[in-house]
C-alpha cells in the first residue's frame, strides 16, 4: 500500500533501536526524510546507516537525550517544520512507589509526559497551517493494565493521554491527527532486560523465564518492533487522517478487555 507520504518530514525521537526504530524503518521505506534521534553515538549512527539503505532519503541524525531543551532545540533545528512527529522516550525503572522521593517522580513525569507536550507545542501550529500532520504517542499497556512498579510510567503515560484527549480534536479539522499506540511484551532490550532479572529472582534460566512470559499471552509470543513500526507508518499515513485521539494496543491479546 501506497501510504501517501513520500517526501513528508519526520522527526522520530529516541529511535536508534527498540520501537522506535521500528517506527522510523517504515517510515523512512514509506518515503518520508526521517531524523533518527539517540544518545549513543555508534549505535545511532548504525542505526541511521541501516535504515538508509532501503530508503528513497538518507535517514538524518541528532544525537541528543529529547528530554532536554537543548536536545529538543537541536531536533527542531535540523526538522523545524515536521509533518510527523513520533513520541518515543525512556521510562523511569521498575520500582516500587514507597521509594519513589519527589525528585525521582519529578524525572519520570518530565520524560514521559511533559517531554512529549513541549514537542507537540512546537510543531502542532505548523502542521494546522500546512494542513497535514500526524504525532504518535508511544505509551505502554500499562496505561490500561496494571503492571507492578511501573506505577509512575503507568500514571505518566497515562497523564500524557488525558492532556491530549481534548487537543487532538481541536486540530482535526486541520487534519492533524493525534494518537497512541500502547505495546505490550515486545521483544525489545528493555524486555529482555525485565526477563533477565525475573530469572535471576526466582533462580531459572532466562530462556525459561522468556517462554514463561510468552506464554501468559494469547499469541503466545513476544511482539516485534517491525510490526509496531508498521502500524505507526500506517496512523501516520494519508489514510489516517480519521482516526485521532485513540489508545491503540498492540499486545498479542494480554489486556482482555472487551473495550
Amino acid at each position: 500500500m501506497d501510504l501517501g507520504i513520500t517526501d513528508r518530514k519526520a522527526i522520530v525521537c529516541a529511535s536508534s533501536r527498540g520501537l522506535g526504530k521500528g517506527c522510523a524503518k517504515h517510515l523512512a521505506e514509506a518515503g518520508c526524510h526521517v531524523i533518527v534521534n539517540g544518545r549513543n553515538h555508534d549505535v545511532t549512527m548504525a542505526t541511521a546507516e541501516e535504515i538508509s539503505k532501503n530508503a528513497k532519503h538518507e535517514a538524518k541524525v541528532v544525537l541528543a537525550d529529547v528530554s532536554t531543551a537543548e536536545g529538543q532545540q537541536a531536533l527542531l533545528e535540523a526538522c523545524p517544520q515536521p509533518d510527523i512527529l513520533v513520541n518515543n522516550n525512556g521510562g523511569p525503572p521498575r520500582k516500587d512507589f514507597r521509594e519513589l522521593d519527589r525528585a525521582a517522580m519529578l524525572e519520570g513525569v518530565t520524560q514521559n509526559m511533559v517531554t512529549p507536550i513541549e514537542l507537540i507545542q512546537a510543531t502542532i501550529d505548523g502542521m494546522s497551517e500546512r494542513g497535514f500532520g500526524r504525532i504518535v504517542n508511544i505509551t505502554s499497556l500499562s496505561v490500561y493494565t496494571a503492571i507492578e512498579g511501573l506505577d509512575l510510567s503507568s500514571g505518566a503515560r497515562a497523564g500524557l493521554s488525558s492532556f491530549l484527549a481534548g487537543i487532538c480534536r481541536s486540530v482535526a479539522d486541520k487534519n492533524v491527527t493525534i494518537n497512541q499506540i500502547l505495546p505490550g511484551k515486545m521483544d525489545t532490550d528493555r524486555l529482555m532486560g525485565g526477563i533477565k532479572a525475573t530469572a535471576t529472582n526466582k533462580g531459572i534460566s532466562v530462556e525459561e523465564a522468556a517462554a514463561n512470559e510468552a506464554n501468559a499471552i494469547p499469541a503466545k509470543r513476544f511482539g516485534t518492533a517491525d510490526e509496531f513500526g508498521a502500524l505507526c507508518a500506517f496512523l501516520c499515513s494519508q489514510h489516517a487522517g480519521y482516526i485521532t485521539g485513540r489508545n491503540i494496543l498492540v499486545d498479542g491479546g494480554l489486556n482482555q478487555n472487551a473495550f
